[in-house]
């Protein structure tokens, strides 16, 4: 061999020196050939990906903690979108609606309260506000022109309205308005307040019995110049009925009515509502229209506005309306669990908007699968799907151990709140059977426990979301060495594995992590490999994977049917014939042929017991199947008198 050259042995040591630390970054990046995780991700899914904070109590009698959040209030301000939600420590930013990073901004008292339960936060002259809820009169209104410093200082120290489920609006003429109200009896109402005392507008002696007030119905109630902006009828809204599927008349506590929030749009007010209660998945976001932020206003023909009772994500009420960049809008929501708590619950969002007739509407079809962040504006009517299918309902899956069952008494509002005897299983089946209420767990939290999925051909992979579980969590409120670290491999035969997503180094708490790949990735096997869970065991609830099966898409459904009920409009039989092509399907319907703005998707089965119509309103209703490859033709179109 011959001797490399004195002059150009520097130069060569140099250049391994640079390629060595080049391929050390790399790595220590966690960047593959077909994922980067400094890349801004395209897509997001639902649910929304934030650190969701650990509860300090748990009503359903299972003895571990458990991650919660609900009431979401998303917000620009100077270019960036700021999220709010219940109990959460602080809050949560974003330069683009997918990748949010957390602020701590506790305003907890002492360690059994709330920190800020459904709060409100609303631009007000250049100016962040902020509000918890409450029913005393000793709560602050907070203010900040610097909202990631965490620091707020108090606009005033009393704000004498009992504020729960507040919303805050300013019209364009400065006028400051308060909504509130949470009841299963009592109307949500509203009022003007005044900029420097927040008192509500008024002579103040017309208020002097709410001062004084104790009771929630007295509390409550209109006074002064409060006025009535909201109640339900569920006699004749059936979504508004009380019940796991709006079926528990008459409601034991009252058909709840709460989270108030106003959108304007073409000089419209539009006053919408979430009904009829958080543990259900028929919860809901509803609007009615005025011409005058205090009203009055009537129910919209098209409601509920947001309805999302099936898929993965079930429940998209009590949230907000908001405008990004580009001036399309998003409905935000809560959507639940349920099962270690009954106010177990999660964030979700949709692409929403104002039809060609001022029809506000929310698109929820295919909500849990990946949806296209915005760049420009567009129109939303159709939703912003991306079209990656859900590759990885019921493939099998093998693991590396599995936890015991456990029986516990519970009494969660799934069973109409009773106490009973439950028994969960953490087998891997619960891995791919597209229930948020089911997981897996493996016995320990130890590196090295795994999962392997079976896609049964090769497939083109676009994404990824791990839901984790956190069973037998140990972590109470927030802290801030939560984390997730992860590694996810490929493989055509399942002996030879390629590493495609690496994880290992990442900070961040991803309790819903969502992994967009740089490039599409063609494989059949995949195996999700444990190196540090955040606490509790490594449990995942749904392994879910989204692409193209690069086969066959469905064909469209046979024996299609609506058979609306005689005795009671309100409800309605769906049917049609199971098909072996398709793994779910979706039911679109509206008020016009035009407008099937709200649909039903189901899993598995030929039918759906659907009781959420109006009295009085004629429905248009169709079809369509999916599968991993796409979707099928929808049906002809059933008209529903």
């Amino acid at each position: 061999m011959k001797k490399i050259n004195k002059q150009l042995r520097l130069p060569i040591l140099l250049f391994l020196i640079v390629f060595n630390n080049s391929i050390l970054a790399q790595n220590a990046t966690g960047k593959t050939e077909w994922f980067d995780p400094n890349k801004p991700a395209t897509t997001y899914c639902n649910p929304i990906n934030i650190g969701y904070n650990y509860t300090t109590f748990n009503h359903n009698g299972i003895p571990y903690s458990r991650r919660s959040s609900a009431d979401p209030v998303i917000i620009t301000y100077k270019g960036e979108y700021y999220l709010f939600a219940t109990n959460q420590a602080g809050f949560f930013w974003s330069k683009d609606m997918s990748d949010w990073n957390f602020v701590y901004g506790s305003f907890q008292r002492q360690p059994g309260d709330d920190d800020q339960c459904a709060p409100a936060a609303w631009v007000v002259n250049d100016t962040l506000f902020y509000v918890g809820s409450t029913w005393k009169r000793d709560h602050p209104i907070w203010k900040t022109a610097n909202p990631k410093s965490g620091r707020w200082i108090r606009h005033v120290d009393k704000a004498m309205l009992p504020t729960w489920d507040p919303a805050i609006f300013q019209d364009d003429d400065k006028k400051v308005y308060m909504y509130y109200g949470s009841s299963g009896k009592l109307p949500l109402v509203g009022t003007e307040v005044d900029y420097s005392t927040w008192l509500p507008k008024g002579n103040q002696a017309d208020y002097a019995q709410l001062y004084k007030a104790t009771e929630v119905e007295d509390i409550q109630r209109p006074y002064g110049q409060i006025k009535e902006v909201a109640i339900l009828d569920p006699s004749a809204h059936g979504w508004e009925r009380f019940g796991p599927n709006n079926d528990m008349e008459p409601a034991p506590w009252g058909n709840f009515i709460e989270g108030a929030w106003m959108t304007k749009h073409n000089g419209k007010y539009y006053m919408q509502y979430g009904a009829p209660a958080t543990e259900f998945k028929g919860y809901a976001n509803g609007v009615h229209v005025g011409d005058n932020p205090l009203g009055p206003f009537t129910y919209q023909k098209h409601n509920p506005m947001s309805y999302k009772p099936g898929g993965f994500v079930i429940g998209a009420g009590h949230g907000n309306t908001f405008a990004d960049n580009y001036g399309n809008y998003w409905n935000t929501g809560t959507c639940k669990i349920s099962i270690k708590d009954r106010f177990e619950r999660r964030i979700d969002m949709f692409p929403a908007g104002f039809d060609k007739d001022d029809v506000m509407y929310s698109i929820t079809a295919y909500g849990d699968f990946p949806i296209v962040l915005p760049t420009s504006q567009r129109d939303q009517t159709k939703g912003a799907s991306s079209g990656w299918m859900l590759l990885s309902y019921k493939k099998p899956v093998t693991v590396s151990s599995s936890e015991e069952c456990m029986e516990v008494e519970t009494h969660r509002m799934d069973n109409g709140g009773k106490k009973v005897y439950e028994k969960f299983c953490y087998g891997p089946e619960n891995l791919t059977d597209e229930n948020i209420q089911t997981y897996w767990s493996a016995k320990t939290s130890n590196p090295g426990e795994w999962l392997q999925m079976d896609l049964g051909r090769k497939m083109e992979i676009n994404a990824l979301q791990i839901n984790y579980a956190d069973h037998k969590a140990t972590q109470y409120n927030k802290a801030m060495d939560i984390y997730y670290q992860y590694k996810i491999f490929m493989s055509d035969d399942a002996i030879n594995w390629t590493l495609v997503v690496d994880k290992s180094q990442n900070d961040k708490d991803v309790p819903h992590d969502y992994v967009e790949l740089s490039k599409s990735i063609k494989k059949r096997y995949i195996k999700m490999e444990n190196i540090h869970n955040a606490s509790g065991l490594f449990a995942i609830s749904d392994f879910r994977v989204f692409g193209n099966g690069l086969s066959e898409k469905p064909k469209a459904v046979s024996g299609f049917k609506v058979d609306r009920n005689k005795t009671d409009s309100r409800n309605a039989m769906i049917s049609w014939k199971k098909q072996s092509d398709a793994i779910g399907y979706n039911i679109f319907y509206g008020i016009t042929p035009d407008k099937l703005y709200n649909s039903i998707m189901v899993y598995g089965e030929n039918s759906y017991d659907f009781r959420g119509l109006d009295k009085g309103t004629k429905y248009y209703f169709t079809i369509e199947p999916f599968n991993e490859n796409g979707i099928g033709t929808r049906n002809k179109l059933i008209e529903v008198k």
